[in-house]
């Protein structure tokens, strides 16, 4: 009897073990399965050694790279109209995959009849495989649906190497169904990056694929 309570003791741990294991090897294969963004790869094979060849870096930490992306939608007219916010928010979401922050006035301007703490707009800051994916998209998918599209402006940088671009309708995305848009809204996409100089900046954007004007 007791061996056989021994016996039943091992078994359980043995049991409890095979448990551990089963979930260690799904978590390794789940985590196989997240596939690495494109343009995250294009950084890391491409981008850094051009880079580093342009500027002759000798650290690889030298090496500019995409901090975060910033997107947000300023809505004067959610003064007049604050269903325009929620809009705004189902927007963003479905352009970037990710729940928008609503942004509220710090001031109280008269003249707008704008109080403190009025809803305005919406901002999400995309990070890591988010932001990869959002700046693939928008370079290789949305821009080119900009109609008479000439390329970006290569000065809207503001001397520390990081870039905003204006966009004047949200409807070049194409998550965005047209038949449901109430109002055109127009956003911008800040680009924040590591970059300590404009030209550096310019340089990482440029090899990633964003189509500057050439003048």
């Amino acid at each position: 009897m007791a061996a056989k309570k021994e016996q039943g003791k091992g078994g359980g741990r043995r049991g409890k073990d095979e448990g551990k294991s089963a979930v260690a090897q799904a978590e390794v294969v789940s985590t196989a399965e997240i596939e690495t963004p494109r343009f995250s790869i294009k950084y890391t094979q491409e981008v850094i050694p051009a880079l580093t060849k342009q500027f002759s870096y000798k650290n690889p930490m030298q090496v500019p790279r995409l901090e975060k992306i910033v997107v947000n939608m300023g809505l004067g007219a959610a003064v007049a109209n604050p269903k325009i916010i929620d809009a705004a928010v189902e927007e963003l979401r479905a352009i970037t995959g990710q729940k928008p922050v609503v942004t509220r006035a710090k001031k109280a301007i008269a003249t707008f009849k704008l109080r403190a703490g009025l809803p305005i707009g919406a901002m999400v800051t995309l990070r890591g495989p988010r932001m990869w994916e959002f700046a693939d998209r928008l370079i290789s998918i949305s821009l080119p649906r900009v109609r008479d599209f000439r390329g970006v402006s290569r000065k809207a940088f503001d001397g520390k190497g990081n870039y905003t671009l204006g966009l004047k309708e949200q409807i070049i995305f194409p998550e965005i169904n047209y038949d449901r848009i109430d109002v055109i809204k127009g956003l911008n996409i800040s680009f924040v990056t590591t970059a300590k100089t404009d030209e550096e900046g310019r340089a990482l954007l440029q090899h990633l694929g964003m189509p500057f004007r050439s003048a």
